[in-house]
């Protein structure tokens, strides 16, 4: 199965670490963020892989010139959906899809792709240790998840802490026929919300893939879930960036 990898963004928040390096290339114990998520994806099962970039993707395309590269020439103006939806014409046989300033392991992947279901995602139910201390992304950005009987319920960055059933990490997989819903689901949401609002977003080009999912949850959409106990960080701010080097300084291993 294909993966397509999201990392258009900039990264403000990763500054000055970004400043001249996609936030991808971020160095963690000699090997970017980017050579560890294609690892575990490759590890896993997962290939070919398409990277939508925008910022800096002369970076990319010149460091890896094996992936299929995506343009979002929008990307100053667009978050991870709209990203994500550069590639639609990559999504016909299903795919995997991965957030690009995330860490994880291949085991996740690989029963990703074991997973019955059209539509499934990863969840982290060791998510709130990550949590602890982590001052500059607190539980309440988290995007977690309310599970039951093997099926997502509900995923929100609101749901109560003490609630969720874990976070959703940035990687999930959908076959053809989840593709195929995930592409209705956007066009509908055009239709309906044209350049307005998008539920929490100021317009749909500025929306998260998880309102997206939301959505069809509410609509009806069977959305499963593959745990993983730990095994993930991400790399949103300069704290986070010292966690995960820390972890790695301590034997913690992605890839």
């Amino acid at each position: 199965m294909r993966g397509i990898v999201i990392g258009a963004g900039r990264g403000q928040r990763l500054m000055p670490t970004t400043a001249d390096a996609p936030k991808c290339f971020t160095d963690i114990g000699g090997d970017r963020i980017l050579d560890l998520v294609l690892s575990a994806m490759r590890g896993g099962g997962v290939d070919p892989i398409t990277f939508v970039g925008g910022y800096r993707i002369d970076d990319v395309s010149g460091a890896y010139p094996e992936l299929d590269l995506v343009h979002n020439e929008r990307w100053a103006t667009t978050n991870i959906l709209g990203s994500l939806m550069c590639a639609a014409h990559r999504m016909d046989d299903g795919f995997v899809s991965s957030y690009a300033d995330i860490v994880y392991r291949r085991d996740a992947v690989a029963r990703l792709l074991a997973a019955p279901g059209d539509i499934v995602l990863v969840v982290d139910t060791d998510w709130r240790r990550r949590y602890e201390g982590r001052t500059q992304h607190p539980p309440t950005d988290a995007e977690k998840v309310l599970c039951a009987d093997g099926r997502v319920l509900r995923v929100h960055r609101d749901i109560d802490p003490d609630a969720a059933h874990g976070e959703f990490i940035g990687v999930a997989k959908f076959t053809a026929a989840g593709s195929r819903a995930l592409q209705a689901a956007y066009a509908s949401a055009r239709a309906r919300c044209g350049h307005g609002a998008f539920r929490e977003a100021a317009d749909l080009d500025r929306a998260y893939l998880i309102q997206l999912l939301q959505d069809m949850l509410e609509a009806g959409a069977v959305v499963g879930h593959v745990d993983t106990h730990g095994g993930y960080h991400e790399i949103d701010t300069q704290q986070d960036y010292d966690f995960v080097r820390r972890a790695h300084a301590q034997g913690e291993r992605w890839g």
